[in-house]
């Protein structure tokens, strides 16, 4: 019996020794076709640009071309359930932002868990938002907007894309850090916003430099802050709102990869290696810069760290989402 049983344990240690081998030889074979880049919204928006200039550049270090599908619908969430119901196999991944990966768990019923059903790849490139009112509001500054707006409850506009969205969850943050009233006012797009705001027939917004920069230059609105804690390159003469008086109110855009759920360590680590590289190439550096994006730090571009960011922002946004008591349409 004793024969049997260590020929048995032998067989089974050579069976899995095998498999481990199986598994090594695959994952070296990896990419071995193209890759399916999933972005959860229509082709030209922030993030599907940032996707896009990421991509290409990945296409060195794989050996394989990153081909993007969007899946647009439902505030990304069509797109990124296609992600969480694709196989682990590293070919087809996902990108997501603050909205899809965070946010959107508060206030849609999804069919997929933010945390679990995903593994994390990497951060990308995030940008700071800016507070920005009509060029015709009396007040000069941050606290005297504040001010204002205190004075004149439920009176003032602020442009967002759509409930639930990023806009609209960081103006409730600003109601809730200013004791503030004002409506919320919902349009397809924030180009669609802007011209609202620069016609004067809302009172404010809350968005990235790419869309309030090119007006505040041009004079037809009026920046008050960044909501971060360090000024922009972009905006250098704009004081942060720790600068101007309202510390803490930091609201940015961060966008990242994702693969499904139980997709092996060594080919997540093989899509990170190539984020790292292309995040690292000036060139790469340069075109997110000309989109008003900041690439994070390196120490920032792992799977670890992507998902200690996404776990810290749900512990941030969603207590202030469900306060606010916001919910889809």
């Amino acid at each position: 019996m004793e024969l049997y049983r260590r020929r048995f344990l032998r067989l089974a240690a050579g069976a899995a020794g095998s498999l481990a081998g199986a598994r090594s030889a695959v994952a070296q074979a990896y990419p071995s076709r193209p890759i399916t880049l999933i972005v959860p919204f229509p082709p030209g928006g922030p993030l599907d640009t940032v996707a896009r200039i990421v991509a290409d550049s990945m296409r060195g270090p794989l050996g394989q071309p990153i081909v993007i599908e969007n899946v647009a619908g439902a505030a990304g969430t069509l797109g990124v359930a296609r992600v969480a119901r694709a196989a682990g196999d590293g070919y087809t991944i996902g990108a997501g932002f603050v909205g899809t990966h965070v946010m959107n768990g508060a206030t849609y019923a999804l069919q997929y868990d933010l945390l679990k059903d995903f593994e994390p790849i990497s951060l990308m490139a995030s940008n700071s938002w800016l507070i920005a009112t009509r060029k015709s509001m009396p007040a000069n500054d941050l606290m005297s907007f504040i001010a204002w707006l205190k004075a004149n409850p439920d009176t003032a506009s602020q442009g967002t894309v759509g409930v639930g969205s990023p806009h609209h969850v960081a103006g409730a943050f600003f109601q809730k850090q200013t004791g503030t009233r004002f409506q919320f006012v919902p349009y397809r797009g924030a180009a669609a916003a802007m011209q609202d705001l620069v016609a004067g027939r809302i009172e404010l917004m809350i968005d990235s430099p790419t869309i309030v920069m090119p007006q505040v230059r041009g004079g037809t609105i009026k920046g008050y802050a960044v909501a971060a804690s360090t000024r922009l390159a972009v905006a250098p003469d704009i004081p942060t709102v720790d600068e101007a008086g309202l510390p803490g109110f930091h609201v940015s855009s961060w966008s990242g990869l994702w693969a499904p759920r139980a997709t092996p360590q060594d080919i997540v680590a093989r899509l990170n290696s190539a984020v790292v590289a292309a995040l690292t190439d000036a060139t790469v550096r340069a075109r997110l810069a000309d989109v008003g994006m900041q690439v994070f730090p390196r120490e920032q571009q792992t799977p670890q760290a992507l998902r200690a960011h996404q776990q810290a922002e749900i512990e941030k946004w969603w207590p202030i989402i469900k306060a606010a008591d916001i919910r889809p349409e």
